[in-house]
């Protein structure tokens, strides 16, 4: 089994990042399992408050691939 397919918690995160980061709406969650959409949510608010921060691009890209 691939590694990717085993962490789905932190790519759930990190595809709520990217979309907070880039000023999407939460309501773009695609999850409808609780504990996930809370993990994609958790992304999301961490990328929004980046976004509002003013972060740079390369920081970024740093967050979003962990």
């Amino acid at each position: 089994m691939k590694r990717v397919k085993r962490e789905k918690n932190s790519r759930v995160f990190a595809k709520g990042y990217q979309h907070g980061i880039n000023g999407h709406s939460r309501n773009q969650c695609p999850y409808e399992d609780s504990t996930i959409k809370q993990q994609w949510l958790s992304g999301w608010r961490e990328g929004r408050t980046d976004f509002w921060s003013g972060l740079g691009h390369s920081t970024v890209l740093k967050r979003a691939s962990l």
